[in-house]
């Protein structure tokens, strides 16, 4: 267990932890509050899916462009501001909801800016991270411990949520999301960083971007994650937009059942982030994207069939660790093979493959729900994710293959991992 732990031995990292527990855990309460408002003023599927779509797609256009200039940037400077304009914005969605006076625009507008903000701030976090654990073998257990606090919020959040919001509205739950931004906040500023050399790059923006590309377009390992990734993006988290149809209208429920369906997910998904925290090396977690892709779909499918509250909660456990255990295992293996002078430009693609997919994916739901109903859209978008994982079993030899080298040159490779990893590889031409 202590080894299942060890990056919060690095003090930035334990600071970091801690500050971005309280934070997350309001985030989820906004999540829900969003989501609960939206469907209370206007009982439309079709119109979750377009405030989901304006909150992320600005995220999708500006992935690429976001990546480039936070390599350019002090990245905790960077972070602090994020932090500081996403307490803003919660705390606006605060004040309207709170004086009754917030209209359908306004949420996709303060969506639309939280969009913008986390264009920014998912590639710095992510970058941030190898500044905040000094040894990098340790990178991939903070990256699971990273995913595990953000699920036990996502356990916690949604739970406080549904009590608040039966009690007193959706509007404290934005009002506690804007104050939690103040904890990561002091956490970013006690932290002691080593300064990186940010070397003022001769090429273009333009041309960085385009190296950016060039990368993730020809190295296969990071190619096809990337694009399997986006699959689930776009159909797998798009169940989310429709679960406030399924607790009021499937199931029968209130805001109580919301958060409950919430939660449970929340369970599979901090499952999820123990078990890669628990792993000793990045070798072999491959298997994982495939395994968690597959279960997704399945869980999916039977959740779009299920009429009963116990049913639906077991399944969405297992939504929940499939999503994130696609998700953390991804941002895992793309960490671990990345150089670092391209480690926020590739990140900028991995938040363009979610925030990019997402939204399309949230219209596309709600769309579907509008016209064959919310559980047969969920069993259309459970069945597309077990097409991805079929199609990455397929390349997988050739994935495998291309990380190889790279994990040799790491050392993490031993002569028995060569020896099982060579039978999952095509035989040189």
């Amino acid at each position: 267990m202590s080894h299942a732990w060890r990056a919060l031995q690095h003090r930035n990292f334990k600071l970091f932890f801690f500050g971005q527990s309280v934070s997350v855990i309001g985030t989820w309460m906004t999540r829900l509050a969003t989501s609960w408002l939206v469907y209370r003023l206007t009982r439309s599927a079709l119109l979750l899916g377009i405030v989901s779509f304006a909150g992320q797609i600005v995220s999708f256009a500006l992935g690429p462009f976001a990546g480039v200039w936070v390599e350019r940037l002090n990245r905790r400077k960077l972070l602090v501001w994020t932090q500081a304009a996403a307490a803003l914005q919660s705390l606006a969605m605060a004040a309207l909801t709170l004086t009754h006076v917030i209209t359908l625009g306004e949420i996709m507008v303060l969506a639309a800016v939280q969009g913008l903000i986390n264009a920014f701030d998912m590639p710095g976090r992510q970058s941030f991270l190898v500044q905040m654990v000094d040894d990098r073998n340790d990178l991939s257990n903070a990256i699971a411990i990273n995913s595990s606090m953000a699920n036990g919020a996502r356990l916690i959040g949604p739970a406080i949520a549904g009590l608040v919001i039966s009690a007193f509205g959706e509007g404290w739950c934005f009002m506690i999301d804007g104050v939690s931004y103040f904890a990561v906040i002091a956490s970013l500023l006690m932290m002691r960083i080593k300064p990186m050399d940010i070397r003022r790059n001769a090429s273009s923006m333009f041309e960085q971007m385009r190296e950016g590309w060039d990368y993730v377009r020809t190295f296969r390992p990071i190619r096809t994650i990337l694009l399997l990734f986006a699959i689930i993006s776009l159909m797998g988290y798009s169940y989310a937009v429709l679960l406030p149809v399924f607790a009021g209208h499937v199931l029968h429920g209130s805001a109580h059942t919301l958060g409950w369906l919430t939660a449970a997910s929340g369970i599979g998904a901090l499952v999820s982030g123990l078990s890669l925290a628990a792993r000793r090396s990045v070798v072999g977690l491959t298997r994982m994207v495939q395994i968690a892709s597959a279960m997704l779909g399945g869980a999916l499918i039977l959740f779009g069939l299920s009429h009963t509250l116990w049913r639906s909660l077991v399944l969405m456990v297992f939504v929940g660790f499939g999503l994130m255990q696609g998700a953390s295992v991804s941002n895992t293996i793309i960490q671990s093979l990345v150089p670092e002078d391209k480690r926020a430009r590739v990140m900028g693609y991995y938040t363009m493959a979610f925030f990019g997919a997402a939204p399309f994916g949230s219209l596309l739901a709600g769309t579907l729900a509008h016209r064959i109903g919310a559980p047969h859209t969920v069993i259309v978008t459970g069945a597309f994710c077990i097409a991805g994982s079929l199609w990455f079993t397929l390349d997988l030899p050739k994935v495998n293959a291309g990380m190889q080298p790279i994990y040799q040159e790491m050392g993490l490779l031993s002569a028995r991992d060569m020896d099982l990893t060579s039978d999952l590889q095509e035989p040189a031409i």
